[in-house]
């Protein structure tokens, strides 16, 4: 963000949601300024290098991480391009195109068309997409707007960052990333698997879902862990927030690994930079704290809405197919403890 901030600022009224603040999508008006609810054009970008062993299933994930960001700002996917950068000496074509048909698979079950893209030649594979959405100014979901007594609801289980660190381990047979040989201790196929089908499940029916529900504030939980997104909620200091770390919903075999001592170097990062604002409660271990701040990929939606419809929400998640969506959380009313402040408790 310091770096962000040495870029000229943006003074286009039409300009909505740029990088200055930490959202989920750039977010630009369409309507004329007269229109008291003028329908706002969505912009957002990602990709990354594999995270799993099949060529497919890393099509699949990169493809519903990126759509994912459209979903938490309340939007419609209109149509994504391609971002691919592949090593064309070191790996066969069959590879890309086994990528790039995940991509189009899930894209394809979202109702967005792949209208292109731009690929580069490098030294390891990424992929991902750039996707344009729409949405009504007052159906927008930003990730600040919180009020004291929300529940924090959340529609994902976390644990993939673990997981994913664990598999990449296994990709042992120089001259491919997508070959592997299986070693212990590591996840087994069962828990393979549930990863696959957490970072695959599209976002989008949980935020329809949502929509007849009062949501303040959402976001979506992906490279910051569960600890940074919610910190990124307190708006700067506005609110503050408690977190119930037996609450959150894991995926199989996180936490046996976790308590091994395995993650990847960025869930690490974010909860050394998580700690300045976290008061920890007795009974919280470090495992636990590893796991909120573990950096995932596709995650779930992070609602923040009146706690009397929060058990209502949960329930038309799950009736939705987001089995693992849970009251996480709650907003704290003014005073409890100090604004900016993320409690956790056991």
């Amino acid at each position: 963000m310091k770096l962000l901030g040495a870029l000229p600022r943006v003074h286009d009224p039409r300009a909505l949601v740029g990088y200055e603040s930490s959202d989920d999508a750039a977010v630009f008006r369409l309507g004329g300024s007269d229109d008291p609810d003028p329908e706002t054009l969505l912009s957002t970008t990602d990709f990354f290098t594999p995270v799993v062993d099949s060529p497919f299933d890393f099509g699949r994930v990169a493809a519903a991480n990126a759509l994912s960001d459209i979903y938490a700002m309340g939007g419609e996917a209109l149509f994504a391009l391609n971002l691919v950068g592949f090593p064309m000496k070191a790996l066969p074509l069959e590879v890309l195109g086994e990528i790039l048909r995940g991509g189009a698979e899930v894209a394809r079950d979202a109702g967005v068309p792949v209208l292109g893209g731009h690929s580069t030649d490098f030294d390891v594979p990424f992929y991902g997409m750039a996707v344009t959405g729409r949405v009504r100014l007052s159906r927008l979901r930003r990730n600040v707007g919180a009020r004291p007594g929300d529940a924090v609801v959340l529609t994902k289980a976390v644990g993939t960052g673990i997981l994913t660190c664990a598999l990449r381990a296994r990709v042992l047979k120089q001259g491919s990333l997508f070959s592997a040989v299986k070693k212990d201790p590591g996840p087994s196929e069962e828990e393979e698997r549930g990863a696959v089908a957490s970072m695959t499940r599209l976002n989008r029916p949980a935020a329809r879902a949502a929509d007849g529900f009062a949501i303040s504030a959402c976001t979506d939980v992906t490279g910051y862990g569960l600890l940074g997104h919610l910190s990124e909620m307190l708006g700067g200091g506005v609110v503050s927030a408690e977190i119930s770390a037996g609450a959150v919903p894991l995926l199989a075999g996180a936490r046996r690994l976790a308590a091994a001592g395995i993650a990847p170097d960025g869930t690490r990062r974010n909860l050394a930079a998580a700690r300045p604002v976290l008061e920890i409660a007795p009974g919280v271990s470090e495992t636990d704290l590893l796991l909120l701040a573990d950096a995932q990929t596709s995650g779930g939606l992070l609602f923040a809405v009146p706690a009397a419809g929060a058990d209502a929400l949960v329930a038309s998640l799950r009736a939705g197919g987001d089995a693992a969506s849970a009251v996480v959380g709650r907003f704290l009313p003014a005073g409890a403890i100090r604004a900016g402040i993320l409690r956790v408790v056991p």
